[in-house]
């Protein structure tokens, strides 16, 4: 429920608010204002946002009995708060939600030595591993389901059944997308929109899909899907090579002594570097390693950056 919410967000009493001429009068114009109010946040704190007040306030009319839509908005205004309020409130949520979210970071090193091997305490690091290591086999499937969906919307697009299966298409590629924000922010760390836009069921179905075709974000979607594929095999390949490598180099030393110990075995002519070079190899191994990381970490973030612009709906400026 939006109200209790917003009661736990920490917004003020709900009292008695008298509104003033400039107070909105329809759902439109409220949600305008509280798009105003968050002018300069984060655009997906700004999508969520407007999601919540939109589906409050159109359930709290359709309940309503009266006809006039603007004094059911002055009762609803006064116990989920003006634009201001709420806008306050999410601003507020969202620091607190981001610091609990936050997963710990190491304390800041002074050495230069610190800070580059510092990158293994930050788990940060790790995740973004992990998503590149994924990023291929998401990639492969963001790609055919884009490519397949699309040809199919344009094969099918002379029949009657073409336009339902393109509004199915593109419906569930939103739904993908928000599954993906939500993989993106929680290994990333990107903040990425938690509710989807708002599913206007008062507006004609025609004017609707007209309205999808024009937001950037159905595009900027679909863009991304087909980007993933590229992007994740080139995300594999760069996280394996580089891990895979470190860790040979570090540990190849540890086998020629084991060579020539007895205790494993290697057909053919080996050729060892002298004794006293086995530890600068496995230190560079760890230094590969550590680059990998690092680099890990900065792609992880890029990435970030390209799901925000892609798969957010932009804020508008006024």
């Amino acid at each position: 429920n939006s109200v209790r919410r917003f009661h736990c967000l920490g917004d003020p009493p709900a009292g008695e608010r008298t509104l003033t001429p400039s107070a909105p009068r329809s759902v439109a114009e409220y949600l305008e204002s509280l798009r105003i109010e968050l002018q300069g946040a984060d655009p997906a704190l700004i999508q969520d946002a407007l999601y919540d007040a939109e589906e409050h306030l159109r359930a709290e009319l359709a309940q309503s009995v009266e006809s006039d839509e603007s004094r059911v908005l002055e009762t609803i205004i006064n116990s989920y708060g003006s634009p201001d309020e709420v806008a306050d409130a999410y601003r507020a949520n969202e620091v607190r939600v981001q610091a609990a979210l936050q997963t710990p970071r190491p304390g800041p090193r002074q050495s230069a030595l610190g800070r580059f091997f510092g990158v293994y305490r930050d788990p940060h690091s790790y995740l973004a591993l992990l998503y590149l290591l994924l990023a291929m086999f998401t990639g492969v499937f963001y790609f055919t389901f884009a490519v397949t969906g699309i040809s199919l919307s344009i094969g099918l697009a002379v029949l009657i059944i073409g336009i339902p299966f393109f509004i199915l298409f593109i419906g569930t590629a939103r739904v993908l997308a928000l599954a993906e924000g939500r993989l993106v922010e929680s290994m990333l760390g990107t903040r990425m929109p938690r509710r989807p836009p708002y599913p206007d069921s008062q507006t004609p179905w025609p004017k609707r899909v007209l309205e999808m075709l024009k937001d950037s974000r159905t595009w900027g979607t679909l863009l991304y899907f087909v980007l993933m594929l590229p992007l994740g095999i080139f995300y594999f390949v760069f996280a394996v090579a580089g891990v895979v490598t470190s860790f040979a180099i570090f540990l190849a030393p540890l086998l020629l002594l084991a060579y020539h110990f007895g205790l494993v075995e290697i057909d053919g002519i080996v050729h060892t570097p002298h004794v006293l070079l086995l530890p600068l190899i496995s230190l560079l191994g760890l230094v590969l390693l550590t680059l990998t990381m690092h680099l890990a970490r900065g792609l992880g973030y890029l990435h970030g950056q390209l799901a925000k612009s892609l798969l957010v709906r932009p804020a508008r400026k006024d």
